[in-house]
């Protein structure tokens, strides 16, 4: 009887810890699925059309706000600091956002750059800058929730005229211009994915060897590659985002330009990057696996193209 008393209490206590572990299981996964969804498309409505720059630093604000409400790339604690898609995305994210915010305090906001900083976008910019993987003393998100506020402060100034936003031409060829940098880099990393590339041109060196190009080694590890792929999709969305608004705030100018078509097609080539793999596969080009990095390089490249295109233009009398 005895036996058979601690054989029931041994399957109990078996049972218990598997139900246990199967909560704890689901648990785990729903909370990572949760915190993997990618943020939707940003849809805004009801702005004033008499307020240029409106449009712009709506996006941005709600951009931002995305972060803050849900930042990963700090995280510490268990399940969420396992992920490693959504933080590198929210970090592609909040790269485009330091951009335009920069650019708003320096150029947009001002009619010369002699002028005073407007100091809701000179907030909001130093609140941006702060170190993303901080989680305490000031932890990211409270800086972002910061930035968020004096986004809010300049628009709500823009609507009563104490604040002011600059569309010209000039400004918009320097913000592109940052576009441009920023996609450079980015599409450097996803260039550099092939298993079968060891070696790439050094495009730091100096312009006046003669010696030839030099060759530098690459070597990305297997599980950075999906890092830079949702890194760029970050990127990707947030410039998606951004250029929507610069087509509404920047209308006049395009129309002057005859760019609009242009802006257009660049924001159908942006639209492209959101797309989601089930697997981030890093194929040779004779496997019959794809090669994410590059297909997503095809046409991030492609918009970077066209966004030089648009600067030439703009610079043009």
């Amino acid at each position: 009887m005895k036996k058979i008393a601690k054989s029931k209490k041994g399957k109990k206590t078996k049972l218990a810890v598997l139900v246990i572990l199967l909560v704890l299981i689901i648990f785990v996964v729903v909370v990572m699925a949760i915190n993997s969804k990618k943020p939707d498309r940003i849809i805004i409505s009801n702005l004033d059309s008499n307020a240029k720059g409106a449009a712009f630093i709506r996006v941005n604000q709600i951009l931002v706000e995305q972060i803050y409400e849900n930042w990963l790339p700090n995280d510490l604690f268990w399940p969420t600091v396992l992920l490693d898609n959504m933080p590198n995305f929210q970090i592609g994210q909040l790269e485009v956002v330091r951009y335009n915010a920069r650019v708003l305090r320096d150029n947009l906001s001002r009619l010369r750059t002699t002028d005073k900083l407007d100091p809701s976008a000179e907030r909001a910019f130093t609140a941006l800058s702060n170190d993303p993987y901080k989680w305490w003393f000031p932890s990211a998100e409270s800086k972002w929730k910061m930035a968020s506020e004096k986004i809010d402060a300049f628009y709500q100034n823009l609507l009563s005229g104490k604040s002011f936003f600059y569309p010209r031409a000039d400004n918009l060829a320097e913000l592109l211009n940052q576009y441009a940098s920023l996609m450079g880099g980015v599409n450097t990393r996803l260039i550099n994915a092939p298993r079968d590339i060891s070696k790439t041109v050094n495009v730091d060196e100096e312009k006046n060897n003669t010696k030839g190009s030099k060759m530098v080694d690459i070597d990305i590890p297997w599980y950075r590659i999906d890092d830079n792929f949702y890194y760029a999709q970050g990127v990707g969305y947030a410039l998606y985002e951004s250029f929507k608004a610069i087509r509404v705030d920047f209308i006049d100018v395009l129309k002057d330009k005859n760019s609009v078509k242009l802006v257009d097609k660049i924001i159908e080539n942006l639209s492209r990057c959101y797309f989601e793999p089930l697997i981030v596969f890093n194929g040779d080009p004779d496997s019959i696996f794809a090669n994410h990095s590059l297909n997503l390089s095809g046409v991030f490249n492609d918009a970077r193209q066209k966004i030089n295109s648009l600067i030439v233009s703009l610079k043009q009398g």
